[in-house]
């Protein structure tokens, strides 16, 4: 009982030992902190790249992919069984996409995926990030009416068929104006004096007025040796078909379509549209800050706009294929590799665009399978089985599981963690540097008092009880001051970083850098355990040589001079 009453007494009054539980209590806390901040981010992280790969994927080797992606389900069903919750196949091709921006022509690059409509959000959470509300409870490439921004969050203008009726309209009143100035323009010019010249040498009565010589326009110079005909036609100012125009020609319409398939006199965008495209909301849109520092999105497309996409056909050698859609509703995930790279269209249409389609057969082609499977499978052990089942040397796919395919950046988060828990457990280490000075200087303070302990009777283990206990105090009270102000700094990190940035007038994240309302955090309870575990634990063993030393001084010698 002596060595806890001791023990006690010293926490309480070597006010020394404060810098030692101060120590730790920073350490702890900062511990906890980083590592929820971590686990928080690495958590976003591993959601939105899940959300669009799926479990395991089938990956063809080139772009002209593999056929019969039938028999493949058939065979994978075998294979997988009861585990398999969805499947899927897919066509990925890289592509360009040619966005209209105030009469010029804006390039991105994109990867292109021909998704089926029905099956394609069995085996992702695409659907989940799309922003068209009823996109979200069914996939569909149609344009829908309105509704893209209800609640407003995005800053998104008018989009939808409503949008597109009043941009067609607007066009044809466009146009209506430049064929009118082009009219008005084609005036002949002011009848100069010697135009006034009588026709061939005429003789004039009184009275009688000249006949007068048309004027000649600048083009007419090279009519005169044309036939009478030709001559008279392009001479004929009044001549609406034949007369020479002069006029300011039109800006150029980059909503034209070029396309064989779709006509211009025989498409009307107030009335219908071209194949569907889902576009990462980044490669339509630019944020940025505007003049008064307000986070912006601008956008350089909407849905109900049309877009040019080119890319390659399948088969040797490829041809580049190009033709015009609309855009019809945005993907956000709000990681910006996904949001600026990806765009999503029927994959019939692009199997069909491709030739990926053996016209004899009609079978198709595709670039990829993928398949989800049900919670608490085990994903390489299913993997593996399908390799089997499909040795690379026979088939001209890869098979792999969503974290092997992110494995270089799962693997560089993962590192990135641990080497911050190394450096920053240092900081423990350190107050165990400081417990231990301490301790060794409270040893050579007390001498007297040991020896007198130790003629009283105290066993030598007593007396090396009573610093580990004292360091054990030391450890334990700062890890459970520092786990308390740890979790709530957590808690409440987010009002924190809204602190800061009203103190020192900077954002603590840029928001057109990263894509994050707030800060993610996860309070994990194993990680907070093993954290006071070790500071404790590093606080006992800083105590160890001190208590040794204490306990093989000899009662003589410690009262040898009193």
């Amino acid at each position: 009982m002596y060595k806890l009453l001791l023990a006690w007494r010293y926490l309480r009054t070597r006010y020394i030992a404060l810098a030692s539980i101060i120590s730790v209590t920073l350490g702890v806390g900062t511990l906890i902190v980083v590592n929820s901040v971590m686990a928080g981010f690495a958590n976003e992280m591993h959601i939105r790249l899940h959300s669009i790969l799926a479990d395991i994927v089938f990956e063809a080797h080139g772009m002209d992919g593999f056929n019969d992606p039938q028999w493949h389900v058939e065979e994978i069903r075998k294979i997988v069984g009861a585990d398999l919750k969805g499947i899927t196949y897919a066509v990925h091709v890289p592509a360009m996409v040619n966005v209209p921006v105030r009469g010029q022509w804006i390039t991105r690059q994109v990867s292109l995926v021909g998704v089926d409509e029905a099956t394609y959000a069995d085996v992702s959470d695409f659907r989940e990030y799309l922003v068209h509300p009823e996109n979200r409870q069914k996939l569909s490439f149609r344009l829908h009416e309105s509704d893209y921004d209800k609640d407003g969050k995005r800053g998104m203008p008018p989009s939808g068929w409503n949008y597109r009726r009043l941009k067609a309209q607007y066009e044809r009143e466009m146009a209506m104006e430049q064929e009118q100035l082009r009219r008005s323009q084609e005036v002949p010019r002011a009848i100069q004096p010697q135009d006034l010249k009588p026709k061939d040498s005429q003789q004039l009565q009184p009275g009688q007025l000249p006949t007068l010589k048309p004027p000649m326009m600048p083009e007419e110079k090279s009519a005169e040796n044309l036939p009478p005909e030709t001559a008279t036609a392009q001479a004929d100012p009044v001549a609406p078909t034949t007369a020479p125009q002069t006029t300011v020609a039109p800006p150029p319409d980059p909503f034209a379509s070029q396309a064989s398939t779709h006509p211009a006199d025989a498409f009307d965008p107030a009335k219908e549209q071209f194949t569907g495209v889902i576009l990462g909301i980044a490669i339509g849109s630019v944020r940025q800050r505007d003049v008064k520092g307000n986070v912006v999105d601008y956008y350089m497309c909407r849905p109900g706009d049309d877009v040019r996409i080119t890319f390659p056909s399948a088969g040797q050698p490829p041809k580049a294929m190009s033709d015009m859609f609309t855009v019809v509703d945005f993907y956000e995930s709000k990681m910006s590799e996904y949001d600026s790279s990806f765009a999503f269209m029927p994959i019939k249409r692009l199997q069909e665009m491709r030739g990926m389609i053996d016209p004899a057969t009609g079978r198709e082609a595709v670039t990829t399978i993928q398949m989800r499977l049900k919670p608490g499978a085990d994903l390489n052990a299913i993997r593996d089985r399908l390799r089997e089942r499909f040795p690379a040397e026979a088939f001209p796919y890869r098979i792999q599981t969503w974290k092997d395919m992110q494995g270089p950046l799962l693997a560089a988060v993962q590192m990135e963690t641990t080497l911050l828990n190394l450096l920053l457990f240092l900081i423990i280490a350190v107050a165990g540097f400081g417990i231990l000075a301490t301790f060794f200087m409270i040893v050579v303070e007390k001498t007297k008092d040991i020896g007198i302990l130790k003629a009283l009777g105290a066993p030598s283990r007593g007396v090396m009880s009573i610093f580990i206990s004292y360091g054990f105090s030391l450890g334990l009270v700062g890890a459970t001051v520092g786990m308390i102000g740890g979790v709530l700094f957590v808690i409440y990190i987010n009002h924190i970083a809204k602190l800061i940035e009203y103190i020192t007038g900077h954002e603590v994240f840029d928001p057109t850098i990263y894509y994050f309302s707030k800060i993610p955090t996860i309070l994990q309870t194993q990680t907070i355990i093993g954290v006071m575990f070790g500071a404790v634990a590093i606080a006992v063993l800083a105590s160890v040589l001190p208590a040794l030393r204490a306990a093989r001084l000899h009662p003589v010698q410690a009262l040898r001079y009193e």
